[in-house]
């Protein structure tokens, strides 16, 4: 049986509050999500022995550290199967980089098997394991565009209007954890409304932090601000590395994708609505 591709696509925050913080250490947010029609691939083929492995070298990700391999095992714990799988993943988005690439691996993983695997699980469970991985795990579940609050795992579907991003990749990764630890990052602004968004919609209580700490990062966004005078905003995307900026055209996104200087590497990509997997759970 041949190798069975998945998707697995980035995410972006559109916006991104701080508004406290829980007994437990964990911070609330608000924020919108967005997917992009561009990110990692997931490949899996099923075995009969109960035995998940990672077939390829993932820089910088040992296999028995990889969240698409944990999300396998506890899915498979969970839910008592007794096959296995083996996993390939082909790995397009930067770790650290605030796209969500290890969150939708693990997203991928959980709505793939619950497919081949024959499960037939509602999205709530799916998405109920998920938060055990990452805190941002139950959005790529969710499966469409989404106004996040909590620590970004109760969501609400939200309507955006069409758009183009160019994305910007610095070399660096930036640590989440280092960031949220921060003193003096903003930990209590002001709730918004889901009506409101579109007047906070580009503004990251993480973007002065990040960039003080990460001066790549302060590079990366001040040229995107400076030369992307066209967008309709641009910001940091979750905690960094990665900044981009909103274009209604194609055209306009990689007319400045042109621009880039030597030593700054980004692409471009269209947001999507919904998730290419929403499908495989009810």
């Amino acid at each position: 049986m041949s190798l069975l591709r998945y998707p697995a696509p980035a995410k972006l925050n559109l916006f991104l509050r701080v508004t406290g913080r829980r007994a437990d250490g964990y911070h609330l947010l608000q924020t919108v999500f967005r997917f992009l029609d561009f990110g990692d691939t997931l490949c899996f083929r099923v075995r009969q022995d109960g035995f998940v492995q990672r077939l390829n070298n993932v820089p910088g990700i040992a296999s028995e550290e990889d969240i698409a391999v944990k999300a396998a095992r506890l899915l498979r714990e969970e839910a008592g199967v007794k096959s296995g799988v083996e996993i390939r993943v082909i790995k397009r988005l930067p770790v650290g980089g605030g796209l969500g690439g290890g969150s939708s691996d693990a997203a991928t993983t959980l709505l793939a098997l619950n497919q081949l695997w024959d499960l037939h699980l509602p999205r709530r469970e799916l998405a109920a394991l998920g938060l055990r991985l990452g805190a941002d795990v139950p959005v790529f579940i969710f499966g469409e565009s989404a106004f996040g609050e909590g620590i970004g795992e109760a969501l609400r579907p939200i309507a955006l209007p069409s758009a183009w991003y160019l994305v910007l990749v610095p070399s660096v990764s930036v640590a989440t954890r280092k960031v949220f630890e921060h003193p003096d990052l903003t930990r209590n602004s002001p709730p918004v409304t889901i009506t409101a968004f579109s007047v906070v919609r580009g503004q990251n209580d993480l973007e002065p932090v990040v960039s003080s700490v990460y001066p790549e990062v302060a590079w990366h966004l001040d040229w995107l601000r400076g030369h992307a005078n066209t967008a309709r905003f641009s910001a940091l995307t979750g905690s960094g590395a990665c900044v981009f900026a909103e274009f209604s055209a194609e055209s306009e996104a990689r007319r400045v994708a042109s621009l880039l200087p030597e030593g700054m590497h980004g692409f471009v990509a269209q947001g999507l609505d919904r998730h290419p997997l929403r499908h495989l759970a009810d």
